[in-house]
């Protein structure tokens, strides 16, 4: 229903009460732009809520997620001067969605002997 082309992991953490209108105004002062058919994910800072937000080309649409138990894996603590944002693949956001470690997907896809 909604063509998303590429999935941003913004990194710094963000107050979930903000709306679409906040969490657009920030994909714009880090990133530069909010470009068509591009989807930004957000966490709070205890990493239990999600948001995604998604540009379509003609408005934006706004979704959240949350656990009510654990957390979603997030990135560790970036060093200064890190991009704000991280390209992620489809396969990474699915298991992000559902708290599974996603960034170890491409260890996980082989088993060989130690």
């Amino acid at each position: 229903m909604i063509r998303i082309d590429a999935l941003w992991l913004c990194s710094r953490p963000q107050d979930m009460l903000a709306g679409a209108e906040r969490l657009l105004a920030v994909v714009v002062n880090t990133v530069g732009q909010a470009q068509a058919h591009h989807g930004y994910v957000f966490a709070n800072a205890r990493t239990i809520r999600l948001k995604l937000l998604v540009h379509d080309g003609f408005g934006v649409w706004f979704a959240t997620r949350r656990l009510h138990a654990g957390g979603f894996v997030w990135l560790s603590a970036a060093p200064s001067g890190a991009a704000p944002a991280l390209l992620l693949t489809r396969p990474p956001f699915d298991a992000l969605v559902v708290g599974l470690p996603w960034q170890r997907l491409p260890e996980l896809e082989v088993i060989s002997r130690a």
